[in-house]
């Protein structure tokens, strides 16, 4: 499917520049139009084994990143949702082939952030600032894993991402807490049983 490129409200694209200048990107690197493209669930943005050009600003929708096996089975690494950037920070850095491919989950709007200007000697701080907010993210994600039990992962997600129980399925939802959809299951009816009337 082609690509189908749309408008952004002015509160989109100021968010977008609200990104941009958290992380200290220059604007002259930036271009004059931002370009907003929408994708359709299920279509690629970025093929497993090939190389990564842009990060994706999420508008609107949900993205996600997974690796494929020869045998079909998929192993989904993260999902992106509105008003965040979606980029694979080991390949871009090294320069190597993705080894997930990004896909829209749901219908996805997108503005895609060209990552060679961070290579440009005036992007240095944005490239940094980038990589601190990636570091901080992973340590506390590695932090959810490792130190809750699957419940208190999922009661966590309710209570700080609760977005994630709605745009997620139940499968999607026990394959990042680390447990089965049918263990998922039994945690939200015991939730459901415990909680007060």
């Amino acid at each position: 499917m082609a690509q189908k490129i749309i408008g952004v409200t002015e509160e989109q694209q100021q968010e977008f520049w609200q990104f941009c200048h958290k992380i200290s990107m220059p604007i002259s690197l930036l271009p004059d139009k931002v370009k907003c493209v929408q994708y359709s669930p299920g279509e690629v943005l970025l093929p497993q084994g090939t190389q990564q050009q842009y990060g994706f600003w999420v508008v609107d929708g949900v993205l996600r990143a997974c690796h494929y096996l020869e045998d079909g089975q998929e192993r989904c690494k993260e999902f992106y949702f509105t008003g965040e950037l979606c980029m694979l920070y080991q390949s871009f850095m090294s320069n190597s082939p993705a080894r997930y491919q990004l896909e829209a989950l749901t219908s996805a709007a997108v503005i895609p952030m060209e990552l060679g200007v961070l290579d440009e000697p005036e992007a240095k701080d944005a490239k940094l600032n980038l990589l601190l907010r990636q570091l901080q993210y992973k340590e506390g994600k590695e932090a959810f894993l490792l130190l809750n039990t699957p419940e208190q992962r999922y009661l966590w997600l309710a209570e700080h991402w609760p977005h994630w129980l709605i745009n997620l399925s139940q499968l999607q939802l026990a394959s990042y807490i680390g447990i089965t959809p049918q263990s998922l299951s039994r945690i939200r009816r015991r939730l459901r049983m415990s909680a007060p009337e």
